[in-house]
C-alpha cells in the first residue's frame, strides 16, 4: 500500500482501519457469508430473531381502510349527511370542505376464516389466507400529506435525508446475499410522492442504499458487459479502478470513496446473478398463474411479488415493493376496484408461496400505506367532484404475517365513524420498532452518530407492539 507525502496520521490510521475492515469483508464475501459494514454496531442481533428477511408491500397513496378493512355500520346510517362539526373541530386536512358529508363503505363486508376477520369483497384472495394475518386498525402518523407521510413511514422522518428502514436493517445485520444488494426496491403502478428518498441510505455509508431493480432481463442499467470486453479485461479494469480509488482515498482521507469501490464490486458480482434472478420463465406455469402473472416481460405488482420471493430465497435482507395509485380523492370506488384487482391475488399468492417453500416463518411480510382515508367525502357532488375521501392520519389499517407474527387477530378499534382510535392506538414508530424487534434488533440500541448526536430509525419514540408477536 502506497501513502502520499501529505498523508496525516489521522488519515493513515483511518485508511489502515478501512483496509483491514475490507480484508475481513472480502473474506466474508468469498464465502457467501453475512455481509455488513465494518462500522456496524456490535452485539447484533440484540436478542433471538424471529425473522431473517422483510418483504414490505407499500401501497403508496393511502388505501381507504374504511372500504377494505374497518367496516363501520354507522357510516351507512349517516350516509350523505353532514359530518358532525364536533368530529372535525381542530383537525387539519388537505382538501376537506365545510359541507363534507359522510360516505358509507363502497363495498359489502363479510367475516372470513376461523378468526372471523372482516374484509371487503374486493379482497377475495386475501380472505383465503386471513388466518395468517394480523391486522392493526389503529395505526396513526404525524404527517397528513403524501410526500412527508411516505418518508415518515419509510425513514422515521417527514424530511428527506434520513436513512430508510432497509438501510438501517442492512447496516445492523448485513445480508446473506453476496452477489445481490442486501436492500432491493421494486416499483409498480406509477410515480411515488416520496421519491428515491424513501430508500436512501441518508447519512449511513452508501453501500446500504436501496437498489431499484427494473423489469426484464436487464434489471439494472449498464450492468451487462459489452460483448467486445472479455471477462479478463473487465476484471483487470475493475482492479485498476479500485487501486486508483484506494490511492485517492489515502491522499484525501475521504472514506466515502470506499462506497464507490463497493459499488463496482457489487455490480461485477451481479452481472451473472441478476439475469438469473429475473428468469421468471423458469418458474412453473402453475406458480405464474397463482400470482396472476400474464406476461413475464411486463412490470407489474404481481411480477414484483414473485421476484420478492426469489430475492428472499437468495438471501436479500430487506425487499421493498412500492405500488402507487391509491390516492383516491375522487372516484374511490372505481379506484379501489382497479387497485385491489392488481394486488389482492399477488399478496395472497406470496403468502401461500412462502409457506409452501417453508420460508414464511422466517420472512416478515408487511402491508400498508402512509395514512388512511376520511369517513366523509372530500367535497360535495354539487361542487363537481366525484365521491372520494381525503387524507386521514388519525387511524388506518396495516397487516403483517410471518416472521414470528401471531396471525388470526385484529389489534385495536376505532370509534363508530372510524375516525379516532379508541382501543390500542399504534404509532408508525411502533410499527418500525416491531419490525426491527422481529429481526432481533432493539430499536433503541441501533444508532448512528451524525452531526454530533446519535440517530435511530424511531428517533426518540416507538414501542414494540407486543400483541403482534
Amino acid at each position: 500500500m502506497t501513502f502520499g507525502m501529505n498523508t496525516t496520521r489521522r488519515q493513515l490510521f483511518q485508511t489502515c482501519g478501512i483496509g483491514l475492515g475490507k480484508i475481513a469483508l472480502a473474506s466474508l464475501l468469498a464465502g457467501g457469508r453475512d455481509v455488513r459494514a465494518e462500522s456496524a454496531p456490535g452485539e447484533l442481533p440484540h436478542h433471538p430473531a424471529k425473522a431473517k428477511t422483510v418483504i414490505y408491500l407499500f401501497m403508496a397513496g393511502a388505501p381507504s381502510q374504511l372500504d377494505l378493512f374497518d367496516y363501520k355500520p354507522k357510516l351507512v346510517e349517516l350516509d350523505g349527511k353532514p359530518i358532525p362539526p364536533s368530529v372535525i373541530a381542530g383537525q387539519r386536512y388537505a382538501f376537506i370542505q365545510p359541507d363534507a358529508a359522510v360516505l358509507s363503505p363502497r363495498f359489502p363486508f363479510a367475516r372470513y376464516g376461523d378468526s372471523g376477520a372482516e374484509l371487503s369483497d374486493r379482497l377475495p384472495h386475501l380472505a383465503k389466507v386471513v388466518d395468517d394475518l394480523a391486522f392493526v386498525r389503529t395505526v396513526h402518523t404525524d404527517q397528513f400529506n403524501h410526500a412527508p407521510a411516505q418518508l415518515f413511514v419509510n425513514t422515521g422522518s417527514g424530511l428527506p435525508g434520513r436513512p430508510s428502514m432497509g438501510a438501517w436493517v442492512t447496516y445492523g445485520l448485513g445480508s446473506e446475499a453476496d452477489d445481490l444488494p442486501g436492500f432491493t426496491v421494486l416499483t409498480s403502478g406509477g410515480n411515488l410522492s416520496g421519491g428515491a428518498a424513501m430508500w436512501s441510505n441518508g447519512f449511513l455509508p452508501g453501500q446500504f442504499q436501496g437498489v431499484p431493480l427494473r423489469g426484464g432481463s436487464d434489471p439494472i442499467l449498464n450492468v451487462q458487459t459489452p460483448q467486445s470486453v472479455s471477462p479478463t479485461q473487465q476484471r483487470d479494469t475493475i482492479d485498476l479502478i479500485r487501486r486508483l480509488n484506494q490511492r485517492r482515498m489515502i491522499d484525501t482521507g475521504i472514506g466515502r470513496i470506499q462506497d464507490r469501490i463497493d459499488a463496482f464490486e457489487m455490480a461485477y458480482r451481479m452481472q451473472t446473478r441478476a439475469p438469473e434472478l429475473m428468469d421468471l420463465p423458469s418458474e412453473s406455469a402453475e406458480t405464474l398463474g397463482q400470482y396472476g402473472i400474464k406476461d413475464v416481460g411486463e412490470t407489474s405488482f404481481a411480477k414484483n411479488c414473485l421476484l420478492a420471493r426469489r430475492l428472499a430465497q437468495r438471501g436479500v435482507r430487506f425487499i421493498q415493493l412500492y405500488h402507487a395509485g391509491w390516492d383516491h380523492h375522487s372516484q374511490v370506488e372505481k379506484g379501489l376496484r382497479a387497485r385491489c384487482s392488481e394486488v389482492d391475488q399477488p399478496c395472497a399468492a406470496l403468502i401461500a408461496d412462502l409457506k409452501r417453500q417453508g420460508m414464511l416463518d422466517e420472512t416478515l411480510v408487511v402491508w400498508g400505506g402512509e395514512f388512511g382515508r376520511t369517513p366523509m367525502v372530500e367535497a360535495s357532488a354539487a361542487l363537481g367532484r366525484s365521491l372520494g375521501r381525503d387524507h386521514h392520519p388519525q387511524a388506518f389499517t396495516m397487516w403483517m404475517t410471518g416472521g414470528g407474527i401471531r396471525g388470526g387477530q385484529t389489534i385495536g378499534q376505532t370509534d363508530e365513524l372510524g375516525f379516532h382510535p379508541v382501543e390500542r392506538p399504534v404509532h408508525v414508530h411502533d410499527i418500525q420498532a416491531t419490525i426491527l424487534h422481529q429481526l432481533g434488533i432493539d430499536h433503541e440500541r441501533l444508532t448512528f452518530t451524525y452531526a454530533g448526536r446519535p440517530y435511530r430509525l424511531t428517533d426518540v419514540h416507538g414501542h414494540v407492539v407486543n400483541e403482534l408477536v
